[in-house]
């Protein structure tokens, strides 16, 4: 059946497009401040507007924490990072590393981090990296966020006081079998812009590293898994790698945990 009646004027709201106003202006004439002190109800307010968008947090996370068993020494790892600050503006620092009888090779970063959307954010900062290798200071750039199908990416770029350009890219999935029982396919590439021969570094991609945990969540909060890495030194890197007798790759069994705070 027609309805009948006056027309909807052209400008009713529900006719407009999502976005193509300005947002209205915060109100000014607050009604509790005719009964309580206007100076307490603007304390309030801000109190408010803090809880609710402008508290600062903190977090310590350690994703890898273990135990690697190979043809060699066994090794230990690490890889984690903490950070304190807004959802917008945070400090973050990140280290990793590996060691056996001593640290081997090890880096830590100290970024500032700026969300640049609701999922990613961009970091700037200073690497700087310890172990048999000399030790480097590095400028470093990059972003962290998670992607779709809740895919974690992190990459950076280096560059070091000497020139050298380095790159990293890697990314995670974990894929929940139970509220428990976790799997978690792992992928880390490693770049560089030139020839680094001192570290056994070659042009082009020079690292690539294929991890499987399996990971079961006591609470979230922590994590024990078992798992296999498979890392393989590729191009002129492994060319280096052979000229002093190892072997550019290796398939390593894993033990260890993930926890955060």
């Amino acid at each position: 059946m027609q309805q009948t009646g006056s027309p909807i004027p052209a400008d009713a709201a529900g006719d407009q497009a999502i976005g193509d106003m300005a947002a209205p202006a915060p109100p000014t004439d607050h009604y509790a401040d005719r009964t309580f002190r206007a100076s307490a109800m603007a304390a309030s307010r801000a109190e408010f507007q803090r809880e609710n968008g402008g508290q600062t947090f903190s977090q310590i996370m350690l994703n890898l924490g273990e135990l690697q068993l190979g043809s060699g020494h066994p090794a230990y790892r690490w890889g984690g990072e903490g950070w304190f600050g807004s959802d917008i503006n945070r400090f973050v620092v990140k280290s990793e590393g590996i060691g056996s009888s001593s640290v081997e090779d090890a880096d830590v970063e100290a970024l500032y981090s700026r969300a640049i959307s609701p999922y990613f954010d961009v970091q700037a900062g200073v690497r700087r990296t310890f172990g048999s290798p000399p030790s480097q200071t590095y400028a470093s750039l990059g972003f962290e966020g998670l992607a779709p199908y809740w895919l974690e990416l992190e990459g950076a770029f280096f560059l070091s006081t000497c020139g050298d350009l380095l790159g990293r890219l890697e990314g995670y999935y974990d894929e929940r079998i139970t509220q428990r029982l976790v799997l978690q396919p792992r992928v880390e590439l490693n770049f560089a812009a030139q020839d680094v021969s001192e570290d056994l570094i070659g042009t082009g991609l020079s690292e690539a590293e294929f991890g499987l945990r399996f990971r079961y969540e006591i609470r979230r909060e922590i994590g024990p898994y078992i798992g296999v890495s498979w890392d393989r030194k590729v191009g002129r890197t492994a060319d280096f790698l052979r000229d002093t007798g190892k072997s550019p790759s290796a398939t390593i069994f894993v033990l260890g945990v993930k926890c955060w705070f």
